[in-house]
């Protein structure tokens, strides 16, 4: 794990969107170790069917796997607190806020948060943005 990039997938709910996240990553990032995070058992199953080299679920787990990441990705409700209908806490919106790591945040308009100007991306153009982004730091 060392010698990867060490990416992170947090989500919530039904794990939907890390399930596609984690399913692309390891499509078009070969050379990574991705660590999936739940909120709750349901998302973490799902990221980890999608292909997770290890997943987790839970506050502490995402307080300690964000300690340990070159990179975190997940929707950008990760970064407020009693976001997603409230599965995201004070000290999960806190860990990934002041994580060292790069933070690639997909803009969702959900959950009384409304994020100006991104009203029509779909999913899938998020998803293939972020990992775009993903790609073009990992070289260079």
């Amino acid at each position: 794990m060392k010698n990867k990039p060490y990416i992170l997938v947090i989500d919530a709910q039904g794990g939907g969107l890390g399930k596609q996240l984690i399913t692309r990553i390891r499509k078009e990032c070969s050379d990574v170790y991705l660590t999936a995070v739940g909120t709750n058992t349901v998302a973490t199953a799902a990221m980890l069917k999608a292909g997770a080299d290890e997943a987790a679920t839970g506050e502490n787990s995402v307080v300690v796997a964000s300690r340990r990441a070159d990179y975190i990705i997940g929707p950008i409700g990760i970064v407020i607190a009693d976001a997603m209908t409230g599965e995201i806490t004070p000290a999960m919106a806190g860990a990934v806020g002041s994580a060292e790591a790069v933070r690639i945040l997909l803009p969702f308009n959900t959950c009384d948060n409304y994020i100006a100007g991104v009203s029509d991306f779909s999913t899938g153009r998020l998803i293939e943005d972020a990992v775009l982004h993903l790609k073009k730091r990992l070289n260079g």
